[in-house]
């Protein structure tokens, strides 16, 4: 007999798109600000800072194993009417996180130096980036916990829940962070590991807030033995979304790292260049990836209660304004580039070229649009390999070897690079529309509805 039906209503999509909007952008600050404080110790605690930061958000991909199987799975059993499911899934991710987040922090602990000798550390910031590799470790477990319960908080549409706990994380970070760092009365300079232990501290505050707000919330208690147990029914469906998630952005990582390595092969203006460009172009995306975001968690409820073609509405709605709005937010910061490139440096020819890379950005960020927001949809729909299947060999040829033939061979620089990577966006973006458009994702979302609800007839 078929578990009793509790449908929940889809919200507006504004209403989940603005807290995921201002979450990324408080990561974006957050980052920011950890790197000034980094750099008024040293030029040289900077760098430090910086190539720890990347060795850890490296290491973060495997959070995405679970987080991005976890948001799915829930919506699709919330959408189905199944809480009970939902709330045994949320229970699983738990146990599986402290097994992922363990793994990663002894990976940082006891591998600090291997892994920053693999991004070629140079030999005066090593000293200063293995131990604040270390000392972020702790950190690492915490966020393996913290990412699971915000994905499951998400997935409830309880979005202004999650972004209050980012606030207070945040705040409570960078207020221990500074004192901790350069000292205060009695409190000693601990120097980088200062924001280290900061960061555990606020993860584990964080983590006490999500227990709490699920309890109340959501209903939900954690039990003693969720902490370490790997349920394998519950696990297998969030690893048939999450294991190629994570293969995709991990194929996307490492075609990326051969671009930084042709900007470092251009010099060491070129590298700067490209690094604020970055910078500037992560908050051209907060729109995009939100959006992205909130499509999955929509569609995904859409699919668990079996409409398919309301999904199929809400996907072709929520692309056409994205595109919109990205376009008009690259294009003013593209108009605004010199200025905004003033804030990281008065270098003029680093100016200059990074006002050219902006707007080459323009023509890239429509082609990535179709990707953060098709790609999510295909994924909230069941159809999770084929991103990955699909969208590896333009990785690896055009936006990986795209990068090295016209930015190094024909000596194009990092314009070049830039057109590589928009070719690479517009490729694999193109590809997921028409998988989209053409309902290859259909006899996906039927089978992830019938794993929910056998008994129950699928409108097609």
């Amino acid at each position: 007999m078929p578990a009793a039906k509790t449908p929940i209503r889809t919200p507006p999509m504004f209403n989940l798109a603005w807290p995921l909007l201002v979450e990324l952008g408080l990561a974006i600050a957050s980052s920011v600000i950890g790197t000034g404080l980094a750099s008024r110790i040293s030029d040289e605690a900077g760098g430090a800072f910086a190539i720890a930061s990347q060795v850890s958000a490296t290491l973060f991909i495997l959070f995405r194993i679970i987080g991005a199987g976890v948001s799915v799975v829930v919506t699709q059993n919330l959408g189905g009417g199944q809480r009970e499911a939902a709330n045994r899934v949320a229970c699983a991710v738990v146990g599986a996180s402290t097994w992922l987040g363990a793994v990663t922090g002894l990976l940082a602990l006891l591998g600090a130096n291997g892994l920053l000798h693999l991004l070629n550390a140079p030999a005066e910031v090593l000293p200063l980036a293995a131990p604040l590799l270390q000392a972020l470790a702790p950190a690492m477990l915490l966020d393996a916990w913290n990412a699971s319960m915000a994905s499951v908080m998400r997935a409830h549409l309880r979005t202004r829940d999650t972004l209050v706990v980012l606030v207070i994380m945040h705040v409570t970070h960078l207020a221990l962070a500074i004192p901790m760092m350069h000292g205060w009365g009695p409190i000693p300079a601990l120097g980088l590991p200062g924001y280290a232990y900061a960061l555990a501290i606020s993860r584990a505050i964080g983590l006490a807030l999500h227990l709490l707000m699920w309890r109340v919330h959501l209903g939900i208690r954690v039990a003693r033995d969720d902490w370490w147990r790997l349920p394998r029914r519950e696990l297998g469906a969030v690893l048939h979304i999450g294991l190629p998630g994570a293969a995709e952005n991990i194929a996307w990582r490492l075609a990326f790292m051969v671009s930084v390595a042709t900007a470092a092969e251009l010099g060491a203006k070129s590298l700067a260049t490209q690094a604020y460009v970055l910078q500037l172009m992560g908050g051209v995306m907060m729109f995009s990836i939100a959006t992205g975001l909130a499509v999955e968690i929509v569609v995904g409820y859409l699919i668990g209660a079996g409409r398919l073609r309301e999904a199929h509405g809400v996907v072709r709605r929520s692309l056409a304004r994205g595109l919109v709005v990205c376009i008009l937010i690259a294009a003013c910061a593209a108009l605004l580039g010199r200025w905004l490139l003033g804030w990281f440096t008065q270098d003029q020819e680093i100016i200059a070229a990074g006002a050219t890379l902006l707007w080459i950005t323009v023509l890239l960020e429509p082609g990535r649009t179709f990707n953060l927001v098709v790609i999510n949809a295909l994924r909230a729909a069941g159809d999770a390999r084929f991103p990955v299947m699909a969208g590896a060999l333009s990785m690896l040829l055009v936006l990986a070897g795209g990068s090295w033939l016209l930015g190094v061979v024909l000596g194009w620089g990092l314009p070049g690079v830039w057109i590589a990577y928009a070719a690479d966006e517009w490729i694999r973006g193109l590809i997921m529309w028409r998988r989209w458009q053409t309902h290859a994702w259909v006899p996906h979302a039927r089978a992830s509805r019938k794993r929910l609800r056998p008994v129950i007839v699928v409108e097609g």
